[in-house]
């Protein structure tokens, strides 16, 4: 009913966004928070890194910190709760199109301090933000390994690799894989330095 706005597609679980989205490649893509089968977050977060071009719009039913903080990690662009009403979620979307980020103000500045107090740490509790499996895959591109070749150690599929790659870069506050392997390269010439 909108002239600057088609629906180009829809999907009810994450597999089926997963499918669709790149399929149809819509400007923004609104996602559920929670849905059957996973997580908005995460198909945001898949989305993002094989498809930069396509913003995400999360939606949720209630305000929750970790939420948020999880879908700005994982790249999107804006976070608004369910009980928003129709035409303030076409200004979102138009907003979200446009290239503005629309994040909950309060919530926004509580996850903004976390960053901030994380950003206050040492490096050591940067890495401490990252699951076990993050920090393995990130011992191995220290070690120069392509995600392929990671996965095939690891025994995952290469795009779960790169999902891991993004995710770990973004709690590094880093954008490419480079500054994290020179980062690892760091770390272990500092160590070696204070063994000897």
């Amino acid at each position: 009913m909108e002239s600057d706005i088609e629906v180009v597609g829809e999907a009810g679980t994450a597999a089926d966004a997963l499918v669709r989205i790149p399929a149809v490649r819509p400007d923004v893509a609104v996602l559920d928070v929670r849905l059957p089968d996973g997580s908005g977050v995460e198909v945001c977060r898949e989305i993002r890194s094989a498809n930069p071009d396509i913003k995400c719009l999360m939606l949720t039913s209630f305000a929750d910190d970790e939420a948020l903080f999880d879908a700005i990690m994982a790249g999107a662009s804006g976070y608004v709760l369910k009980a928003i009403r129709g035409n303030e979620l076409l200004t979102a979307v138009r907003d979200v199109a446009a290239g503005k980020s629309l994040l909950d103000p309060v919530a926004t500045a509580r996850v903004l301090e976390r960053l901030r107090d994380g950003g206050k740490d040492k490096s050591d509790d940067k890495l401490a933000n990252l699951t076990d499996q993050e920090r393995k895959i990130l011992d191995l591109i220290g070690e120069g390994m392509t995600n392929r070749a990671i996965g095939e150690q690891l025994h995952l599929a290469e795009k779960t690799i790169k999902n891991y790659v993004s995710s770990l870069l973004s709690k590094l506050g880093m954008e490419r894989r480079s500054q994290a392997a020179a980062y690892v390269a760091r770390r272990q010439a500092s160590s070696e330095q204070r063994d000897s």
